[in-house]
Order: C-alpha cells, then sequence, then structure tokens
C-alpha cells in the first residue's frame, strides 16, 4: 500500500439517526416462591471483574428484606463489598470458604461439589 492512498472499508453497519433498545435476556428466573433458609440448594460462581475476582452465591429465594439483611451481615463478617442483584450475591474477592461457613450456620444447603 502506498503512502498517498487511503484505505477505504465497508463492514456493513449502518449508522441511523434513530436508537434501538437492547433487550438483554435474564441470566435466571426470578421466582416469587419463598424457600425456607434449610431448603435452598445454593452454587457458587467465581468471576473476574476489571482483573479483580467475584465471588458470586445463589439464588436466594427469601422475600428482599431479609435478603438484604444477610447481605448486611455477611459483608460486616468478611469485611467487604457487596451487593444482590436478581436473587444472587455477589461479593468482593475469593471468598468461598469463608462465605460456606457463615451460610451453613445460617441454615443455608449447598449443591454437591460447591
Amino acid at each position: 500500500m502506498s503512502r498517498g492512498k487511503k484505505l477505504d472499508l465497508f463492514i456493513g453497519a449502518e449508522i441511523d439517526d434513530s436508537w434501538a433498545e437492547v433487550q438483554s435476556v435474564r441470566k435466571t428466573v426470578i421466582s416469587n416462591e419463598i424457600i425456607e433458609p434449610n431448603k435452598h440448594f445454593l452454587l457458587f460462581k467465581k468471576e473476574k471483574r476489571r482483573g479483580k475476582t467475584v465471588t458470586i452465591v445463589g439464588a436466594f429465594q427469601v422475600p428482599k428484606s431479609d435478603a438484604t439483611a444477610l447481605l448486611k451481615k455477611l459483608k460486616k463478617k468478611l469485611g467487604c463489598g457487596g451487593i444482590l442483584k436478581d436473587g444472587w450475591m455477589e461479593f468482593q474477592g475469593e471468598l468461598k470458604d469463608k462465605l460456606r461457613e457463615l451460610l451453613l450456620v445460617e441454615g443455608f444447603k449447598f449443591c454437591q461439589g460447591h
């Protein structure tokens, strides 16, 4: 390619003046059914976000007020940040072992292998 010529590529996308709303599908289905803590079977997931580890545990099927109270208690005991999204609790850091012990004390159960 010589220095004086510009490369003109057409990718196939059209740019309009109209905007389209992106509809994302939820990862999980939120159930309105409330289950006792000893009948839950929780899962652990680990994700990397911006180079940092996030521990995700759920799915919790308890009233939102109880879930936020539990989240607040766990964050205080673990000394980390966290959030409740779609019935799943997300904690900053790799906290699977500590979190498992605290949730067992609260009466929750886990799926086999988690």
